[in-house]
């Protein structure tokens, strides 16, 4: 190698060190400050600690309910009608009034079946004689056994008529079939009724029904003698009915089962019409360990809960018992006294640190 090249191999190499130098001295590009961050963000996120908050196993009572809706439907109800047709003559009701069985309600005119009777009735003397005297001419052997039956048949077929036009006569009167309250009247007198005009509903409000639908699931639980609480809206005290009816089949469509309690509404303080919130108890359970429902977390077909354990997150397998609204009952996996986490649960890894904000 000649001098000048050796030389010009100096100066080049000298050159790039002193770049080098010049470089290592220039601002972080951003590509330098984000791999930094992310570094330092990692070592942030490692000690990261979740605030929770937390509650103390202990054991209490818990009773499992289902709370539905239902409605109120009269013992009896009835659209009230003649059997027969004609003009109202009589309306012996006060609309809302409360009537008893049998009670003459309203009638239509039934003059000319009065009449008929009345003719009937009188034919009714001259019969029986014929029959009295052909029954003892039949004793001297002065009429024929067949002259005799035939004033007899005339007798019984004249009895029968009559018994019809009393019938006829019973038809136009409207009786009151049930005790109960009568509603508005839909009539007056006057008008021309026949046996598809609604003269007013009659109800039986002692006893009511309670009808509501359950899920299923429940279908093997309800039976005959169960008992009930309900509500209805305006009244503050809670209501007891029993159950004496359950259908015979569930509904294919709502996959429900159709329920029917009884109240004896001895006061006639409720209206049939009106929607109960129903409260049925299933079971209850005393000194159950129970755990808010928000607190368990369902992974791969199980459930578990975190424990808070020296101040980090540790999981727990369980298995649960009667569910009510916000409560679970733990059967297994849990001891009184665990301290379990109960909120930011989908945030919870094992061993992440936490600091308890609430405690009860």
């Amino acid at each position: 190698m000649n001098k000048k090249v050796r030389w010009g191999l100096i100066a080049f190499i000298a050159i790039g060190l002193a770049g080098w130098g010049i470089y290592s001295q220039l601002p972080k590009t951003n590509e330098d400050l984000k791999a930094a961050d992310e570094v330092s963000g990692k070592d942030a996120k490692e000690k990261q600690i979740l605030n929770v908050n937390a509650k103390i196993i202990k054991p209490e009572s818990l009773t499992d309910e289902i709370k539905i809706s239902g409605r109120l439907l009269p013992d009896e109800e009835v659209d009230l009608t003649f059997e027969t047709s004609g003009k109202i003559v009589e309306i012996n009701f006060k609309e809302g009034s409360a009537v008893k069985k049998g009670q003459l309600l309203a009638k239509v005119n039934d003059r000319q079946l009065q009449a008929q009777l009345e003719r009937l009735q009188a034919q009714v003397k001259l019969a029986e004689d014929r029959v009295y005297r052909q029954q003892t001419l039949l004793k001297r052997d002065a009429v024929s056994q067949e002259a005799y039956e035939q004033v007899k048949t005339d007798l019984a077929t004249l009895l029968a008529d009559i018994n019809i036009v009393k019938e006829n006569i019973a038809l136009t009167e409207l009786r009151a079939p049930f005790d109960g309250v009568i509603g508005l009247r839909q009539v007056s007198v006057g008008t021309y009724a026949s046996p598809t005009t609604i003269i007013a509903k009659l109800t039986k409000t002692a006893p009511l029904k309670v009808e509501f639908a359950v899920p299923e699931r429940y279908a093997g639980q309800l039976k005959n003698g169960v008992n009930l609480d309900f509500h209805i809206e305006g009244f503050l005290e809670a209501f007891h009915a029993k159950v004496y009816a359950v259908e015979s089949t569930i509904d294919q469509e709502l996959h429900q089962l159709t329920v029917r309690a009884l109240y004896p509404n001895s006061s006639r303080k409720l209206q049939p019409g009106r929607y109960a919130s129903i409260e049925l108890k299933k079971d209850e359970v005393k000194n159950a360990l129970a755990i808010p429902s928000e607190a368990i977390v369902p992974e791969m077909g199980k459930d578990k809960v975190y424990l808070y354990k020296s101040g980090k997150a540790q999981p727990v397998d369980i298995t649960t018992g009667i569910r009510t609204e916000a409560l679970v009952q733990v059967v297994k996996g849990l001891n009184i006294g665990d301290t379990i986490i109960t909120s930011g649960t989908l945030q919870l890894r094992t061993g992440l640190p936490v600091k308890l904000d609430n405690i009860k």
